[in-house]
């Protein structure tokens, strides 16, 4: 039974006009629990509906001088959601056939006996459970793997989303790139969750974490007997993903011999499976993708040109978080209340220390190790506040300029004031930003989210307005 179906007595519409039917029937379902509603033409079935959330209709094939699949059809276009069990006294094969035809649930005979009356509306109320909790499911996997559920600000991401509308209904080949935990992944899930395939499979496989026998058999099948171990026939990803979508992580671990399959495949989508001889074709979607540079790997040899072409027809590349420090803020709050309502905890947030000390770690781990570190904090936390003390120390004291060295210096019987404490980790956060990007102002402001005028002001008050004068000051 659906949370829906829980809050309150579930109702059944009854629509004849036969008006003796409708008060007996109707008191009937009252006794056995049901909230029973009276019609006795389309009309005012009609209008019931429209007054009333009705999970189920019963509704007799003649209504007098109407058409009982008046109301089916109705119920389809406006209702949906209610389940139709239509009656007749003189059920035809061709009368079954046209109101199952017509989207009704269930035809039933008259007169109808008490059980078959609880055994259909048990059926039919079902039935509507399962569509109610797929559609749910449908719903959540749109929101986990759909564009909206990659978190961003940062202009290259909103990009990247452009991008992602634009190609998602395209056949092209699609080559994304980027560190290793930047959301190669979701960016994949993506693009098949926005395309016309996204009712059809997405396939994933990650290409490196398998032996090139293994993953050839993975990807096109093998036939039974075609290597030890092989008992039966075996269907492969590419097989699988037809009419959808196959993304095939870490290509750039690919073997040459399986570089010359891939090729193919890419070309003309078609392939044996292993040990075997019969040819298939495929309709598939593929995206690829690395954290690997395929242009060098082509130059060293290690990767084939003219697959390199073939893949590389749309390039997404994911910038790293350290180059997106804008975004940190929201995707650190967006990951602590996905915990906190995973595991049933209370807690405010991070105190302006520690989102300061995570904006100015470079996370080499990308957005896959703040989700970790966040995940960390939220279970481990020792109050309601999270602060620098719940962080991983080698994020408060990495390789990265350690956050007490930016402060000032203790003196007994002197308080710092939070402005005064908070500069330190500002300083460091816009020199970070302004050395990776040469000192160009403009792409430093966009990329912490601020405007020019306010990066100037900063930069002045900080005493960073220069490379020369950053150096001087020992920054």
């Amino acid at each position: 039974m659906s949370k829906k179906q829980q809050s309150r007595t579930q109702r059944i519409l009854l629509v004849d006009d036969d008006q003796h039917l409708l008060q007996s029937l109707a008191g009937w379902l009252q006794d056995q629990g049901f909230d029973a509603g009276m019609a006795n033409d389309a009309a005012s079935a009609e209008k019931e509906l429209a007054s009333k959330e009705y999970d189920l209709a019963f509704v007799d094939l003649r209504l007098g001088s109407e058409d009982g699949m008046q109301v089916l059809a109705h119920c389809r276009k406006h209702h949906p959601n209610v389940v139709v069990i239509m009656m007749t006294g003189y059920a035809t094969v061709e009368t079954g056939v046209e109101a199952i035809g017509a989207g009704a649930f269930d035809l039933m005979t008259k007169p109808l006996i008490d059980d078959e009356i609880l055994i259909a509306i048990n059926r039919a109320l079902s039935q509507q459970q399962v569509l109610e909790e797929n559609e749910q499911l449908k719903a959540q996997l749109d929101k986990r793997f759909g564009k909206e559920s990659i978190v961003g600000n940062d202009q290259r991401m909103q990009k990247i989303f452009d991008t992602v509308d634009n190609i998602a209904n395209t056949k092209a080949t699609v080559l994304i790139t980027g560190e290793s935990g930047t959301g190669k992944s979701l960016i994949a899930r993506a693009i098949h969750q926005r395309s016309k395939r996204k009712k059809a499979p997405f396939v994933e496989v990650a290409c490196g974490a398998l032996p090139e026998n293994l993953l050839e058999s993975e990807l096109f099948g093998h036939v039974a007997g075609s290597f030890t171990g092989a008992t039966t026939n075996k269907e492969g990803k590419f097989k699988q993903a037809d009419g959808g979508t196959i993304f095939l992580d870490e290509i750039g671990t690919a073997s040459p011999s399986m570089q010359v399959k891939l090729l193919r495949v890419l070309q003309e989508l078609e392939f044996e499976q292993v040990g075997g001889t019969e040819t298939f074709r495929v309709n598939t979607r593929i995206v690829l993708a690395t954290n690997e540079d395929l242009s060098q790997a082509v130059a060293e040899g290690r990767f084939r040109q003219d697959l390199y072409y073939r893949v590389n027809v749309i390039n997404i590349e994911l910038p790293s978080l350290r180059r997106r420090v804008s975004d940190i803020p929201m995707l650190a709050n967006h990951f602590f209340e996905k915990v906190c309502l995973e595991e049933g905890k209370e807690l405010e947030g991070f105190d302006p220390m520690a989102m300061q000390v995570m904006q100015s770690y470079p996370w080499p781990g990308n957005v896959r190790e703040l989700q970790n570190v966040v995940e960390r904090a939220v279970l481990l936390g020792r109050g309601p506040l999270l602060t620098t003390s719940d962080l991983p120390a080698h994020v408060c004291e990495g390789n990265h300029v350690p956050i007490m060295a930016t402060a000032q210096p203790s003196v007994p019987g002197v308080k710092q004031t939070l402005k005064e404490a908070l500069e330190g980790p500002e300083r460091q956060i816009i020199l970070q930003c302004l050395r990776e990007n040469n000192w160009n102002r403009n792409v430093t402001a966009d990329q912490l989210g601020i405007n020019r005028t306010t990066l100037y002001k900063k930069m002045k008050k900080l005493g960073v307005e220069d490379p020369q004068t950053a150096s001087s000051a020992g920054w």
